[in-house]
C-alpha cells in the first residue's frame, strides 16, 4: 500500500502524527544526555572534539571509538554547523525519536492496511519507549542519544525491505544499505538485525524448514567455533566479565526469565491473526522474530555460562536480539488492540463508546506508568535536561562534577568511589562526560568497557579496586595509593572525614585536592 495525498490518511496527517508522538515520548520518557551509556559516547565525542581532554587512562574514553563512527559523526556535525554540543545532541535525540517512529510505521504498513491500526502500534512502542527489555541491562530506546539511537530504526528500516518483494531490485538494495549504516554505527546490533532479515527471507520461500534448519545450524557451529578459539582469560577480565550478571541467564531470576519467554508467546499468538486484519506478511514476521529469540536463548544457554573457562560469546551477548524482538512485539500489540476494540460492534451503545476509546486509555496508562518509572530512575535530576535550560542543576553530584570542569586544571586525574554511579540520587550521571575530566575507572560503566575489551581489564580492576569504599577511609589509607596512580584530586562523601582542602562541597558531596 502507497500512501499519497488521495489516501484516507494524506502525508500531513501522518507527518503531524509522528510529531506529535516525537514530542510525547520526550515530554513522557525525559532527557538525560550524560546520564549512563549516553555519558561514555559523550565523553568519546569531547575527546574527539579536543584531544587534550582526558590525557590519564584514555581507553576508557576512545576504545568503543574503533568500532562505531558515532564520536566522529557528532563531532564532525558540531563543526559543521558550529552549533554547541549539547544542542547537537538534543537535535540529534530528537531526530533519532522521528526516525525511529517512521520505521516503525514502515514495518506496519507491512502488516496492516488499516491506517489508524498503523498508528496505534507506533503509539505504543512511543509509550513504552524506555521498557526494561527483560535484564539485558537494556531498554527498547534509551533518553539520552547513543550509536543504538540510530542503529535501531535503521534496523527496523531493513526489516521492513525484507518484508518486500525482492524482485524489485531497489527493495534489496535499500535493505543492504539500511544494515551497512547500521553496523557503521553499532555493529553487534546491526548483526541480530542482519540475522533476522536472513530469517524473515527464509520464511517467504516455499517449504522454509530444510533451509531454516541449515541456517541454524550454521549458527551454532559459528557460536561453537567462536568460544573453542577464543583466547584465555586473565584473572582481571574474568573479574570485569563476571560483574556483567546479566550476561548469564543462570543468574536472572524468574520473574526476568518471563522476560523472555511471555513476548515469544506473544508473538507466537498474534501470527495466527484472529479477529485482526493482518495481512499475511505478519505470519513471515512473528515466525521470524521468535525463531530470532529462541536461537539467542539457546546460545545464551549453551555458550553464555559463568562457568566455562571463556566468555566470548557471552561478551557478544545475544540476548540483546530481544530489542528486536520487544519492539515488534510492541509495535504488534499496538495494532491487535486498535482492532479488536474497533472491529467488536456490541448492541449496547455505551459499550461500543468504551471500547473505542480503551486503545487510548491503554496508551496514557503506560505512558504514565513509564513516566514514573522515569522519575523514579532520575529523581535528583530534572526531567528534561535540555541545553537551554538556564536554571542550575538540581542534582548535588552534577553539581560537584560541573564545579570540577570549571575549576580545575584539564589534565587534572579525580578519584571517586567506584561504586558512585549506583548511588542513590547520583542518578547514574557519569563523571567523564559532566567534569571533562580524567577518573580512574569504576565499578559500573567502566567495569562494562573492561568486560568487552580484555586489554582494559587489568587497569580497571585496578582503578576500582583502589577505589572501592573511598569517602569510607581516612587519609592514611587512601593517600598512598592514590598518590601512586597520579590522582590529584577526590570527589568524597559529604560526611567523609579528610585534612585535605576541599575547595566545593554540598550537602551530599564535596571535591577535594590530593
Amino acid at each position: 500500500m502507497q500512501l499519497s495525498a488521495t489516501s484516507p490518511w494524506s502525508v500531513s496527517r501522518w507527518l503531524l502524527s509522528l510529531a506529535a508522538l516525537a514530542l510525547a515520548v520526550l515530554l513522557v520518557h525525559g532527557y538525560h544526555p550524560l546520564a549512563e551509556d549516553g555519558g561514555l559516547y559523550v565523553a568519546g565525542v569531547l575527546w574527539k572534539l579536543s584531544p587534550s581532554l582526558f590525557p590519564h587512562d584514555t581507553p576508557f574514553v576512545i576504545e568503543h571509538l574503533r568500532f562505531s563512527i558515532f564520536a566522529p559523526f557528532v563531532a564532525g556535525l558540531v563543526h559543521f554547523t558550529s552549533l554547541t554540543l549539547p544542542w547537537t545532541l538534543f537535535i540529534l535525540y530528537l531526530g533519532s525519536i522521528a526516525l525511529t517512529l517512521f520505521a516503525a510505521r514502515q514495518v506496519l504498513r507491512r502488516v496492516i492496511a488499516s491506517e489508524p491500526a498503523q498508528l496505534a502500534g507506533v503509539a505504543l512502542l512511543a509509550a513504552w519507549w524506555t521498557l526494561p527489555v527483560a535484564a539485558t541491562s537494556l531498554m527498547l530506546m534509551d533518553p539520552y542519544v547513543t550509536a543504538r539511537s540510530f542503529s535501531f530504526p535503521l534496523s527496523l528500516l531493513a526489516i521492513a525491505f525484507a518484508l518486500d518483494d525482492w524482485r524489485s531490485r531497489p527493495r534489496a538494495l535499500a535493505c543492504a544499505l539500511c544494515l551497512a549504516v547500521a553496523f557503521v554505527f553499532h555493529p553487534l546490533m546491526a548483526a541480530y538485525a542482519f540475522v533476522l532479515v536472513i530469517l524473515l527471507r527464509l520464511f517467504r520461500q516455499s517449504r522454509p524448514a530444510l533451509r531454516l534448519a541449515l541456517f541454524t545450524s550454521l549458527v551454532l557451529a559459528a557460536a561453537l567455533l567462536i568460544q573453542l578459539r577464543a583466547p584465555a582469560e586473565s584473572p582481571a577480565l574474568h573479574a570485569a566479565e563476571i560483574t556483567r550478571y546479566y550476561w548469564f541467564l543462570s543468574q536472572w531470576h524468574w520473574y526476568e526469565l518471563l522476560g523472555l519467554v511471555a513476548p515469544l508467546c506473544v508473538l507466537a499468538l498474534l501470527q495466527r491473526r484472529r479477529r485482526i486484519a493482518f495481512l499475511p506478511a505478519v505470519t513471515t514476521l512473528c515466525r521470524a522474530v521468535v525463531v530470532l529469540g529462541l536461537m539467542a536463548t539457546l546460545i545464551a544457554l549453551l555458550f553464555a555460562r559463568e562457568n566455562l573457562a571463556t566468555h566470548l560469546i557471552a561478551r557478544l551477548q545475544p540476548l540483546r536480539a530481544f530489542t528486536l524482538l520487544y519492539a515488534l512485539m510492541a509495535m504488534l500489540l499496538g495494532v491487535a488492540l486498535q482492532q479488536i476494540c474497533f472491529t467488536t460492534r456490541p448492541q449496547a451503545f455505551q459499550l461500543r463508546a468504551m471500547l473505542r476509546a480503551a486503545p487510548v486509555f491503554v496508551l496514557v496508562v503506560c505512558a504514565g506508568i513509564m513516566f514514573q518509572a522515569q522519575r523514579a530512575a532520575f529523581p535528583a535530576s530534572a526531567h528534561l535536561e535540555l541545553p537551554f535550560n538556564t536554571h542550575p542543576n538540581a542534582n548535588p553530584w552534577t553539581q560537584a562534577f560541573q564545579w570540577a570542569r570549571d575549576n580545575t586544571p584539564c589534565n587534572a586525574l579525580f578519584a571517586i568511589d567506584a561504586d558512585y554511579i549506583t548511588t542513590p540520587g547520583e542518578d547514574a550521571q557519569t563523571f567523564r562526560a559532566t567534569a571533562e575530566r580524567s577518573v580512574l575507572p569504576d565499578h559500573s560503566k567502566d567495569g562494562g568497557e573492561a568486560a568487552i575489551t580484555p586489554a582494559l581489564a587489568d587497569t580497571w580492576l585496578l582503578g576500582a579496586t583502589t577505589q572501592a569504599g573511598l569517602s569510607s577511609l581516612d587519609d592514611s589509607a587512601r593517600d598512598a595509593p592514590l598518590r601512586a596512580l597520579g590522582v590529584t584530586w577526590m570527589v568524597l562523601h559529604a560526611s567523609a572525614h579528610t585534612l585535605h582542602p576541599c575547595p566545593y562541597g554540598n550537602s551530599v558531596v564535596k571535591v577535594c585536592r590530593l
